[in-house]
């Protein structure tokens, strides 16, 4: 049974296993000689070298080779100085130099327990980006310590978190002279480009693994936050090894620039402590949605998130007798809400957002959350049968919690 979801704070100090060596082989039965043997046994080991180079010799000689020793044929292993090479540009090695001082260990101690995740950091001073299931994992009045690439250490505070794009700032303690990640722009990545990830899976911090791009706008959802909203983004999927531990680190291009934050995984079962392994659907949160989030909790400001004002659920079709998702069907619709204003009703079928396909009602939050509010989009819908469009002004939830 799949199951996607957030990767889970990787418990400290887990148990190691280690496996039983298997019992030694009883030796064999000794084995009766006749007479003479032994003794021609031990003169053979002790001669065994000489017997050895006389028949390479011989054979030699009958091949009409001029050498006379095996030996003086044999070849060795060469041991040679490779030099330390400088890492060519694009490659993974490069990418590792340029990203490994600006990713962080984060280890949590709360009443809930403890557990470890990753960072990206964002200034000299110690702000750094995770996710906000990190840091909320281990409950009220947690702990955190930061762990550096150089070995060193600082505490942390929380300032400031959003569930609904699972994103968290925290503020490492009396530090400077930090290595701040560069940012890169999700909204040039390509399906198929190679990718480097960089984090603390299972506690490993430190660790780089590599892939490519598997599929943009993958709607996932990972769950509700405590008022029931739903946190649900556009994930830039990638078989680049992700685990539990590597949550809140980044997802990066060739150049090293930040493109995603890892944050949940597909696994092909939950296992016994609920922590799935990589099997090569990991997602990260694309950073282009992820920034705006970080300015406003930097700022101090309650995050805010695009809308249209529309309570949706799936719409199954039935195609050729299978069922399929087919659009996102409007239940309800806000009054006063940009969906109002743009004339939607209830019983419409929402089919695309600007160029984005729309098969399910997650695909459709999810795109929606990708934008943010006052931007412009072209709604693709169907009504009785019949596809129409109109445009449509996004609305805040701030206006939402406001009303």
């Amino acid at each position: 049974m799949s199951d996607t979801h957030v990767l889970p704070p990787f418990p400290e100090e887990p148990h190691r296993h280690q496996p039983t060596a298997p019992a030694a082989a009883p030796p064999p039965p000794p084995r009766r000689r006749r007479g003479g043997l032994a003794a021609a046994a031990l003169a053979t080991v002790l001669v065994g070298g000489a017997a050895g180079f006389a028949g390479a010799a011989a054979y030699d000689g009958l091949a009409g080779d001029d050498t006379t020793a095996f030996g003086s044929r044999a070849e060795t292993s060469k041991v040679v100085d490779t030099g330390d090479q400088p890492a060519a540009d694009g490659s993974s090695e490069a990418v590792a130099e340029k990203v490994l001082p600006s990713v962080v260990r984060i280890v949590v101690d709360g009443s809930q327990g403890q557990g470890s995740g990753s960072g990206v950091i964002l200034s000299s001073d110690g702000k750094i980006l995770t996710n906000a299931h990190v840091v909320e994992g281990a409950g009220e009045g947690a702990e955190m310590t930061v762990s550096f690439n150089d070995g060193s250490h600082a505490p942390a505070t929380v300032v400031g978190v959003d569930s609904l794009t699972d994103t968290a700032v925290i503020q490492a303690e009396d530090v400077d002279g930090l290595t701040p990640a560069t940012i890169g722009t999700s909204g040039n990545v390509d399906v198929g480009q190679d990718v480097v990830a960089v984090g603390s899976p299972f506690g490993l911090d430190a660790t780089v693994t590599t892939g490519i791009v598997s599929a943009l706008d993958r709607p996932v959802n990972v769950g509700t936050d405590s008022e029931g909203n739903a946190t649900v983004y556009p994930a830039i999927q990638t078989d680049a090894a992700i685990n539990p531990g590597n949550s809140g680190g980044p997802l990066v291009d060739t150049d090293g620039n930040v493109i995603g934050i890892n944050s949940s995984i597909r696994t092909s079962t939950s296992g016994a402590t609920g922590q799935g392994g990589s099997i090569g659907l990991g997602f990260a949160i694309p950073i282009d949605e992820v920034m705006p989030i970080v300015d406003q909790l930097v700022a101090g400001d309650t995050p805010t998130h695009a809308l249209i004002g529309v309570s949706v659920r799936d719409n199954p079709s039935n195609d050729g007798g299978a069922v399929v998702p087919d659009g996102a069907a409007v239940g309800e619709v806000t009054a006063g809400s940009a969906a109002d204003d743009a004339g939607l009703e209830a019983g419409d079928v929402i089919t695309k957002v600007d160029d984005q396909l729309i098969t399910s009602s997650d695909e459709l939050v999810a795109t929606v959350r990708g934008y943010r509010p006052g931007d412009e989009v072209e709604l693709t819908y169907r009504r009785d049968g019949e596809e129409q469009t109109t445009t449509i002004t996004l609305g805040s939830d701030a206006e939402a919690s406001a009303g």
